[in-house]
């Protein structure tokens, strides 16, 4: 289902945002992309939670567009995932090149609008043969 062209302003920004922080950059001979979290991750103890900023920013404006708590506790999981084990030196490197917890996070929040957005009701009266007259039975 469509989405309103403020929800989709919103979600085309918070996706180029995700794709910044996950997947900005192709490593040319591996074919693989990497994004500043990744990058940001290579600082020893400041790196990670420099990445958070921009996470939480997705989590902020998630909850303001009307996600779920569910689906909030998921994009939730997906940051501490990433911060837990990207906090591991080399592994937690190599770990955040895969993960991009911001780009499933904008992907589940996407779902959840889809699957929540209102459907456009029809009258029972369209397309039928009566009157819009409300005393007349047609």
């Amino acid at each position: 289902m469509p989405h309103t062209p403020d929800v989709q302003h919103d979600l085309d920004r918070l996706r180029g945002l995700a794709s910044t922080m996950d997947s900005a950059l192709r490593v040319p001979v591996l074919g693989i992309r990497l994004g500043w979290d990744s990058i940001l991750g290579l600082i020893p103890g400041v790196g990670d939670v420099l990445a958070l900023a921009p996470a939480g920013y997705i989590l902020k404006e998630a909850h303001r567009m009307g996600a779920s708590r569910s689906v909030l506790a998921r994009m939730g999981a997906n940051v501490g995932i990433d911060l837990a084990i990207g906090a591991i030196p080399l592994i937690g490197d190599i770990f955040d090149v895969g993960w991009k917890a911001n780009i499933r996070n904008v992907d589940l929040l996407h779902r959840h609008l889809e699957q929540t957005a209102p459907m456009k009701t029809v009258s029972p009266v369209d397309g039928e043969l009566s009157s819009h007259h409300p005393t007349l039975k047609g």
